[in-house]
């Protein structure tokens, strides 16, 4: 295990796959509680999320940045994990079309009921959670 706040192309590799994310931010001292997510990796090395404007989480990251998302290779393959740490920002703009994208990277869209999911979600208020890594370990067996 290394750590090192930049992504290798071993990282981008997996990260760029169509993977839950679990996202752990701050929270005082209640312990983390982790949350599966869908996320994008940008080309400036930042992680991103959407979600509504008044969850938990947003309460939480307005109040202490810190977060965590740690993405697995799934059941076999070959152990391979990253995990990114460092500060979140929570920006009103994107989130619709972010939301789009990884729909289609998640979901068949073909599918109507899936269709009709993401319809449900672009209906509703969302905001685009940016991490900026700080920190970046990792695991390849």
């Amino acid at each position: 295990m290394s750590t090192d706040p930049t992504l290798t192309p071993e990282d981008v590799e997996l990260l760029r796959r169509p993977l839950h994310g679990f996202l752990s931010v701050a929270a005082g001292p209640v312990p983390a509680q982790p949350r599966p997510v869908w996320f994008e990796l940008t080309d400036d090395g930042t992680v991103q999320l959407f979600t509504g404007p008044d969850t938990l989480k947003v309460r939480r990251l307005r109040r202490d940045p810190r977060a965590s998302l740690v993405v697995a290779a799934p059941v076999g393959e070959r152990e391979h994990w990253v995990a990114v740490a460092g500060h979140v920002t929570v920006e009103t703009d994107g989130a619709h079309d972010l939301a789009s994208r990884l729909a289609a990277r998640y979901w068949d869209l073909a599918d109507a009921t899936r269709a009709r999911d993401l319809e449900e979600i672009l209906a509703e208020d969302q905001v685009r959670l940016v991490l900026h890594p700080d920190a970046v370990s990792r695991y390849a067996y």
